[in-house]
């Protein structure tokens, strides 16, 4: 039977998050409800990571096996005219049956945004992070060297995480500031559940002064969640893509426009 891989992207401030859930609007019953219309019977997906209630993605990628035989085109426009306002596929393509949208995965990448300034944003209300008291993004960028690595991520686990090991490999955190937005993008093997918004968090009481950047460093060694900062807002958060074997051919369409 084919695998079809797609590219998806959303805004999820109206939905419980990616995983389906009874009675709740998800993204992902959205996407296999389009897709269904389109193969005219029933689909259901497999997504590189889900997300959390009001957490959007730009390069979500899921994968689904139908008989139904479309062109990528017509996966698209097909889907696209029966899928909401705020979600979107934005590439199909068929892929060998060992590709899978979660295992075949090498890293993900997410990006938290912020808008720092005194008056609250309103064009990106939902879909950004604010933060009125001034941030220093050198004292976050030296806090964030402390996280990357293989690394047990216990302080930035949530307490209902169901993963059975707390080890990750955080490849990189880039801090960036334009103006008053900053942005901090997170690559690694894998994510545990909250983790880039408690790192967020994180950083964000170090930006402000709350502690020194080296505090980033007691709080991963503590393994303890109780000891970090509060957990960031899930507006801010989007996951921004996957990385995949050169083999897959899967293409990397990501927007580098801020949101808001």
């Amino acid at each position: 039977m084919p695998r079809i891989a797609v590219g998806i992207e959303y805004v999820g401030s109206a939905y419980v998050g990616w995983q389906s859930q009874a009675g709740q609007s998800s993204v992902q019953g959205e996407v296999e409800t389009a897709l269904a219309a389109v193969a005219a019977a029933p689909v259901a997906t497999t997504c590189a990571g889900r997300t959390d209630a009001g957490v959007h993605a730009i390069g979500q990628v899921a994968h689904f096996d139908t008989e139904a035989a479309r062109t990528p085109r017509a996966w698209v426009l097909g889907a696209n005219t029966r899928l909401p306002p705020d979600i979107a596929l934005t590439w199909a393509r068929e892929m060998p049956a060992d590709f899978h949208a979660r295992y075949s995965a090498l890293a993900r990448t997410y990006r938290y945004h912020i808008v720092n300034r005194s008056e609250r944003p309103a064009l990106g209300a939902g879909r950004v992070a604010w933060v009125h008291r001034p941030l220093d993004v050198e004292r976050m960028r030296a806090a964030a060297m402390h996280l990357v690595g293989e690394r047990d991520f216990s302080a930035f686990r949530a307490a209902e995480c169901q993963s059975k090991t707390p080890m990750r490999h955080v490849v990189s955190i880039d801090v960036e500031r334009s103006g008053d937005r900053i942005s901090i993008t997170v690559t690694a093997n894998a994510f545990l559940h909250h983790m880039v918004r408690n790192m967020a968090g994180l950083l964000i009481a170090i930006g402000r002064g709350d502690a020194g950047p080296d505090f980033a460093a007691e709080v991963l060694a503590g393994r303890d969640r109780s000891r970090s900062a509060a957990t960031a807002p899930a507006g801010g958060l989007y996951f921004l893509a996957v990385t995949y074997p050169e083999r897959f051919g899967v293409p990397r369409s990501v927007s580098a426009m801020m949101p808001g």
